[in-house]
């Protein structure tokens, strides 16, 4: 309900009622209640003070009265209605009407997001103003004549104020007069029903137990129809169906009776039938299927690229000095078939020649293979028979000691990404999730993992993210985390880090240069000294504009052409010393040359250790107790890129 409190308060005097609400505490009602009067007395320049500043100096000096200052002609809330808001640190807002020389007040609360309905309010007012008229027998609202009926207004505006309807509230005014306070309270229930012309309940459950009774009995009821007239009805269904829809019918009957008959038991026919070895053959009399011509029709054979591809170019442009491309062949590959023997690995084709020069052979071990554990003597026996008993029990313990767990395992896995432009960086992000690995459900059964942890190194933390379900937060970086068994890594906790104190591991820079038609790319690498360990397996990708036709690269790298990328695989990038250069050149046809060619370059890496890239570690809320093993945590690369 929008209207919180009703009250008659006259324009000199002290408040005549004050109804509220069982919610509204009557104090605050009569704050605002007093508010509104020192409001409307302020407004007409007279507060409590100056009026009796004003009394006891007409008193002494004169004793004509002052009909300016009690009169209400100058006050500006003299108007027949209208809203104030009023309060300081709780503010209310206060709807009233002016009848005769009465305020009609609504109190209700400022609200500022249009949550209460302002007219609601304004209509219980309205309400109460015809009570209180008709409590009075016209407009001429005096103190006096409220006070004679004070009771029955009291009683009607307690039930405006929880809500009445206008049919409702007319029989309340009608009963007002001689009838008495009871009928007037409660013989408006029914009312609204009455003049609607709506039934009462004890009028109409009669006849809903009746209908209810029926339906009952019509849902029991079965009907049988004699054999006669099932007999009568077949004998014309049959001269309507034609006759051999019926035989099919009856067909299909006897051969699922048949089948249902035979004993799902029994041994197949297919015992006693002669083996046909030739007849399984069919022989065919096209010539065609014999002729190699048109079988081989249909296989595409590359062409080879010219001699001129072969051969390497010297460049001598500033930063990627050297010779590119070429084929060549080292004196241990002996045949053309040994140089591109790779060209069915998994990575596809496309592959650059030079991928395959200086080729290190597998040293094979001497030996037969495994078969020298069979010669005959002392010295092997013993070495045969303890590989033949133990190896493979040894092998299993291996794997059940790598996969045992001692308890709960946490880790924290972090993704960054990053945006180079040239050598600025354009922004950077890191977004890290803590994991938990339960005891198997095989193992702990149906009993749930239950620990607290608390979380360290949080300085460039912006925001922690909780998976309410499993984790709480204890404040002061402790957490208590609850959970059923998983087979799978459950995520309980995500953090994202302050950008200016987000750690690189890596800082890349992309260099391009469009020399008339040929186009030169070079991506500088430096690691962070700062990391504990260097960054292994890092993996560059070079989006190329559009498909070559001549490619130069410096070092080795790996060409898709379905994807137009180039990739570079680096072992290792050490954590001191000059940058890493990858170079390359291509040509560009006339059509294709943009000066805003669009060259991007990805790196993708992972990492795994003891300590986590952002420095947040995982410890137990209580020193020396084991709740918990943290394993190795783990960063990778995100979308960090280079243009």
């Amino acid at each position: 309900m929008s209207c919180l409190a009703l009250s008659l308060q006259p324009a000199n005097g002290s408040d005549i009622l004050l109804q509220t609400r069982e919610w509204f505490p009557p104090a605050r009602a009569l704050i605002a209640l007093h508010a509104f009067r020192q409001t409307r007395l302020a407004f007409s320049n007279k507060s409590p003070s100056s009026v009796a500043a004003t009394s006891s100096s007409s008193s002494s000096s004169t004793a004509e009265p002052s009909a300016a200052t009690e009169s209400i002609g100058d006050d500006p809330l003299s108007a027949s209605s209208g809203q104030l808001i009023v309060g300081v640190e709780s503010k209310y807002r206060v709807v009233y009407r002016l009848v005769n020389s009465i305020y009609v007040l609504g109190i209700t609360t400022a609200d500022h997001d249009n949550s209460i309905n302002v007219f609601e309010c304004i209509s219980i007012v309205n309400q109460a103003v015809s009570v209180i008229v008709t409590a009075c027998r016209g407009v001429d609202v005096t103190p006096e004549k409220l006070s004679r009926k004070y009771a029955e207004v009291y009683m009607a505006l307690d039930i405006v104020l929880r809500g009445v309807s206008n049919i409702r509230l007319a029989a309340m005014l009608s009963y007002m007069h001689g009838d008495g306070i009871a009928k007037m309270v409660h013989s408006a229930l029914d009312t609204e029903a009455k003049i609607r012309g709506a039934d009462t309940w004890p009028a109409v459950e009669l006849h809903s137990t009746e209908h209810q009774s029926n339906i009952e009995a019509f849902s029991n009821a079965s009907f049988e129809l004699p054999p006669e007239t099932l007999a009568a009805g077949d004998q014309k269904v049959s001269t309507i169906v034609p006759q051999s829809t019926i035989e099919q019918d009856e067909k299909m009957i006897k051969a699922e009776e048949s089948e249902a008959e035979k004993d799902p038991f029994a041994a197949s026919e297919a015992i006693n039938k002669q083996e046909d070895l030739v007849g399984g053959f069919k022989k065919t009399k096209d010539p065609s299927a014999t002729d190699l011509t048109l079988a081989l029709a249909g296989l595409e054979v590359t062409t080879l690229p010219p001699a001129e591809a072969t051969q390497s170019t010297d460049i001598t442009v500033e930063g990627f000095e050297g010779k590119y491309g070429g084929i060549e062949f080292g004196s241990e590959q002996a045949t053309l078939g040994e140089a591109f023997e790779g060209f069915t690995d998994a990575w596809g084709g496309g592959l650059d020649a030079s991928e395959f020069l200086e080729n290190k052979k597998v040293k094979k071990q001497e030996g037969l293979s495994g078969l020298e554990l069979l010669q005959t003597g002392d010295s092997a026996a013993p070495t045969a028979a303890a590989a033949g008993a133990d190896g493979g029990k040894s092998l299993e313990n291996l794997l059940v000691k790598s996969t045992e767990m001692k308890g709960p395992e946490m880790y924290i896995l972090e993704e960054i990404s990053a945006e180079f432009r040239e050598s600025l960086l354009a922004r950077v992000g890191l977004m890290g999730v803590v994991y938990l690995r339960t005891m198997p459900p095989k193992v702990s059964g149906d009993k749930d993992t239950e620990f607290s942890f608390r979380v360290e190194g949080t300085s460039s933390v912006k925001r922690f993210v909780i998976q309410s379900s499993r984790c709480s937060s204890l404040g002061n970086g402790m957490f208590h985390v609850r959970t059923a068994p998983s087979e799978e890594p459950i995520p309980i906790l995500k953090y994202s880090l302050l950008p200016r104190l987000t750690p690189l591991p890596l800082r890349v820079r992309l260099i391009k240069r469009l020399s008339g038609t040929l186009l030169s790319v070079m991506i500088q690498y430096v690691s962070n000294p700062e990391l504990l360990a260097p960054l292994t397996d890092v993996t560059f990708v070079l989006k190329l504009p559009v498909d070559p036709t001549l490619l130069k690269v410096s070092p080795k790298a790996v060409l898709n052409r379905s994807e137009r990328e180039l990739k570079w695989h680096v072992p290792e990038v050490p954590l001191k010393g000059t940058p890493g250069k990858l170079r390359v050149r291509m040509p560009l046809d006339s059509s294709d040359i943009d000066e805003e060619l669009e060259v991007v370059g990805y790196v993708k890496f992972s990492v795994q250790g003891a300590t986590s890239l952002s420095g947040v570690c995982l410890k137990p809320a209580t020193e020396g107790k084991t709740d918990f093993y943290e394993v190795n945590h783990r960063y990778q690369s995100g979308v960090y890129t280079c243009n």
